[in-house]
């Protein structure tokens, strides 16, 4: 793939995530390829790169003949992302806060700045990203690669769940605290408490969502 090509795929790529997390194009709904070639003003090569991209991500889904459309949410997804990140966060998050310098903590800290700023008065989305790139950092000290790409993964997956969990009033307020105990521990290298309060939070997450969802 050219480098032209590679970066209009990236741009686009951007473009329709953005779109996805924010809820403009929404849960179910078909994907136009040819109204958003338009809107974005690339061709069918960089498009379908994109698209393939977002499906891996596990935002859209393809159907023969049918092409692509945004992925439904579901409870039983939403459970299962989250289980599986109760299994293998809190430990990994833990051990990494034994392993942090401390320019992993002034890293942390930056991420959490970002975070409460997108929070506060970013860009429609901008909040989920901030979210994933902070509970990152949180992980990377000290953990594998394999490790760190499949938290990745399901924070990717997470990140359209995280939008919805927070829309409720007070839900920013709640999510900022518990991430500020979560800073304050993990910082202090309190791996136990770190992982009680990583426990606590993804939990807490899902058991909203479950509810959520079922409504």
């Amino acid at each position: 793939m050219s480098i032209v090509v590679s970066t209009l795929a990236r741009q686009a790529y951007e473009a329709l995530r953005q779109r996805i997390l924010t809820g403009e194009m929404t849960p179910n709904s078909p994907v136009r390829q040819d109204v958003i070639a338009d809107a974005l003003g690339v061709s069918t090569i960089p498009l379908r790169e994109a698209l393939s991209r977002l499906e891996q991500d596990g935002l859209l889904a393809s159907f023969p003949n049918r092409g692509y459309i945004v992925r439904p949410l579901s409870v039983d997804e939403a459970r299962e992302v989250f289980t599986l990140r109760l299994k293998l966060e809190p430990s990994v998050v833990a051990e990494a806060a034994l392993n942090a310098t401390d320019a992993d903590i002034r890293s942390v800290e930056d991420a959490l700045k970002t975070l409460e700023a997108a929070q506060a008065g970013g860009q429609p989305g901008e909040h989920v990203t901030a979210n994933r790139l902070f509970h990152m950092a949180l992980v990377r000290p000290g953990a594998g690669v394999v490790t760190i790409q499949i938290l990745e993964r399901l924070h990717v997956l997470a990140e359209r769940y995280v939008r919805v969990h927070l829309e409720p009033l007070g839900r920013n307020v709640r999510a900022s605290e518990e991430h500020r105990n979560l800073m304050s521990a993990w910082a202090q290298r309190d791996a136990v408490r770190v992982n009680a309060l990583t426990l606590e939070h993804i939990r807490g997450t899902m058991v909203d969502l479950e509810n959520q969802l079922r409504n």
